[in-house]
């Protein structure tokens, strides 16, 4: 990455500690993916007869006679580990196990693509704990029988103190191959200085009264979930006539002229200047904003929660100490300070607490700092604000092509 403006690499969020490497979101949003990983569709990878399904007898027999090694190599995105790795060097210190930690994934089709012959062929792709993007490589990796399941015995953290919305997800049911390591929200962000009303509603995204001051995301899955929520369809039970349905309302939208500018990286400076009145947007972009002026909605016809989740590769030389370090995250303890220089959403919903009472010993900058983390929607989002959350559609290869043939055009003009 070169020529970058410094400022858009200090990313979507204002951790307590200083960030040198840009965040998750920052590299999404420079490469133009967004997050919902859908470079692959021309990949030609097959699948394996549903490998997906997980028994108790595939949990016992991957974990028969795994033992801890005392160490394992993580890959995880930029910026989503403290720059001097606190959070790495208390889990060592708790437990005896050595990480090695790259910053290695930039996005998930080149991710996948690079691993997926060593997975097709048995082979180590030297990593034993890699995090991964709900979206269509993580259902190609499951499908593909390229995950290990998951031995929920060894998850008792998780199981205590996982928030709901993050355990059984619809991309992988039962948590059989994943568990969460941070999410966020894609609502709406809008200017108070020009709209002078609530915006509560998807249906305020298509009002004319906003002609060409209206932001839309570019990227499909995200656009097309917007469409679907508009219509009152869950984009994770939809189907590719719902998804015809939410293309028309979409293109209806744009052809009007109320759209300004379909984004993928920009809409920050937009809604902030004015450019745009309101925008679909990343939750972790609003949190980062210095203006006063830009507030955050999900909609109460619902909004999308994309989630990184942590995930061992079959072929994993150290899966006991990389379920471990799993299971170690969701002690909230543990978790808080990770959070607090992510700040995204934890999986750990007592997380907030922990930074609640941090924030009441604290003082100055600190205390502002750690009130405004413990107290934000946008990181800790109320129960009802969940229940509207819903995930991307998981999308076989065929209907990933379908899918894109639907809705990438919009953006295009065409």
């Amino acid at each position: 990455m070169t020529n970058i403006d410094p400022a858009f690499l200090r990313g979507l969020t204002r951790p307590r500690l200083a960030r040198s490497t840009p965040s998750r979101r920052d590299v999404l949003r420079l490469m133009g993916a967004a997050g919902a990983g859908v470079a692959l569709s021309a990949c030609g990878v097959k699948g394996q007869g549903g490998k997906g399904k997980v028994t108790q007898n595939d949990v016992q027999k991957y974990w028969s006679g795994k033992a801890k090694t005392g160490k394992l190599n993580w890959a995880n995105w930029p910026g989503y580990m403290e720059d001097d790795h606190a959070t790495i060097k208390a889990f060592e210190k708790a437990t005896g196990i050595k990480v090695d930690y790259k910053e290695v994934i930039q996005e998930m089709g080149p991710w996948f693509g690079k691993i997926q012959a060593p997975l097709a062929a048995g082979q180590s792709i030297g990593f034993d704990l890699m995090v991964m993007t709900n979206g269509i490589q993580l259902e190609q990796a499951r499908q593909l029988g390229y995950l290990a399941p998951l031995d929920q015995s060894r998850l008792k953290n998780f199981q205590a103190n996982a928030g709901a919305t993050f355990k059984n997800p619809s991309y992988d049911p039962g948590n059989a191959f994943t568990v969460p390591y941070e999410s966020g929200i894609t609502g709406i962000a809008y200017n108070t200085k020009y709209v002078k009303e609530e915006i509560t509603s998807i249906a305020q995204l298509f009002d004319p009264k906003y002609k060409g001051r209206v932001g839309m995301m570019g990227d499909s899955q995200e656009l097309g979930n917007f469409g679907m929520f508009l219509l009152g369809i869950d984009p994770e039970k939809s189907t590719p006539d719902d998804w015809q349905k939410a293309a028309a309302k979409l293109r209806e939208q744009r052809d009007k002229g109320i759209v300004r500018k379909y984004y993928n990286q920009d809409y920050v400076d937009a809604v902030s200047k004015g450019d745009v009145w309101m925008t679909m947007a990343w939750s972790g972009d609003v949190y980062s904003m210095t203006s006063p002026d830009v507030k955050f909605a999900i909609p109460k016809e619902g909004g999308t929660i994309w989630t990184d989740n942590m995930c061992i590769p079959k072929t994993a030389s150290a899966p006991v100490d990389a379920i471990t370090l799993m299971d170690w995250l969701y002690v909230p303890e543990n978790n808080a300070p990770l959070t607090e220089f992510v700040n995204y959403i934890t999986p750990v919903p007592g997380v907030k607490q922990v930074i609640a009472a941090e924030a009441a010993k604290a003082t100055g900058d600190d205390k502002k700092d750690l009130t405004r983390l413990s107290t934000s929607p946008l990181v800790f989002p109320s129960d009802a604000d969940m229940q509207r959350l819903r995930h991307y559609r998981r999308l076989t290869q065929a209907e990933e092509t379908q899918y894109q043939k639907i809705f990438e055009p919009i953006a295009k003009g065409s």
